[in-house]
């Protein structure tokens, strides 16, 4: 795993807009979505990059975890 840390302020930046990657953090796991056409513009189905999203993939997400395994880990996400 890369040894990038990312808080809630630096994940943030990471929104996929204006030339920005897109990330996103699963429990402590920060994620580049940056190429995955679903992810395009730093949205998917009401969800941002930039943003924390372990609730979001565990209790509303039809594909749950199994897609994460497709993704580049660029670091570690750690609560303000």
């Amino acid at each position: 795993m890369s040894e990038a840390t990312f808080n809630q302020t630096e994940l943030a930046k990471y929104d996929g807009q204006a030339g920005q990657p897109a990330y996103v953090a699963v429990d402590g796991v920060v994620y580049d979505v940056t190429g995955i056409a679903a992810w395009a513009g730093g949205k998917h189905h009401g969800n941002l990059a930039g943003r924390e999203l372990t609730a979001v993939i565990d209790n509303k997400s039809p594909h749950g975890r199994s897609v994460l395994k497709k993704l580049k880990v660029v670091g570690q996400y750690v609560a303000n």
